[in-house]
């Protein structure tokens, strides 16, 4: 695997990701982190990539809700993805950091490299070309938990509780978050220590001010 390519945003903002499986903790840390950052006075902009251009598409609807995918190429849905990541960046992150917002999203560019992997697409190199035209976060965390924990939490929730999970996938994606994490240099966090544990690490990270540097 490559380093992703990312750009220095070389903003007045700050921008912090989280990534990880559906179930790890990111929304708690997030919610978490942006109420702190509010009663520190930093202004503060939660987004999420995809964006609901891309998950209330078909295509990606059926990857997420359904067993049979012969419709459709992933490979297709991640482009797809990584097109609505570039407008998203242009149109929606960058103009928050340039004008010296704290950017927090719920998953990043990772993801896609992940999910690409994870569905056995280890030879596209046009993932690592299309990095080079998203911001390089200031700190990128990775909430880590077993899979069969994160599948028994999305399962916990009330409309989620017979969604369809490609379960074998789930350990892939996780083993390729760990990957990518230590690759790209970000932090990668316990989700099953307790809840004040891990958020301390978080502020132990960012008043550290630690940087991600995520080209090799």
């Amino acid at each position: 695997m490559e380093g992703l390519r990312f750009y220095p945003h070389n903003t007045r903002g700050t921008l912090i990701t989280f990534c990880g499986l559906d179930g790890c903790g990111k929304t708690t840390m997030i919610n978490r982190l942006a109420k702190y950052l509010i009663s520190c006075g930093k202004e503060v902009l939660i987004t999420k990539q995809p964006t609901d251009n891309v998950r209330t598409s078909d295509i990606f609807r059926t990857f997420m809700d359904k067993e049979d995918h012969s419709a459709y190429s992933y490979r297709a849905l991640s482009l797809s993805a990584a097109a609505d990541r570039v407008q998203h960046t242009e149109k929606v992150v960058m103009p928050a950091l340039e004008s010296g917002k704290t950017v927090i999203s719920d998953r990043y560019f990772y993801s896609c490299l992940a999910n690409l992997r994870a569905r056995g697409y280890l030879r596209d190199r046009w993932i690592y070309e299309i990095s080079e035209h998203i911001p390089a976060p200031d700190h990128a965390f990775f909430i880590d938990v077993p899979a069969e924990v994160a599948i028994s939490r999305v399962r916990l929730r009330p409309t989620e509780r017979n969604k369809y999970i490609d379960e074998a996938l789930q350990y892939r994606l996780r083993e390729e978050y760990i990957a990518i994490c230590e690759k790209c240099l970000g932090t990668l966090l316990s989700g099953q220590c307790g809840e004040e544990e891990t958020f301390a690490e978080i502020l132990k990270n960012i008043n550290a001010e630690k940087n991600v540097h995520n080209s090799i």
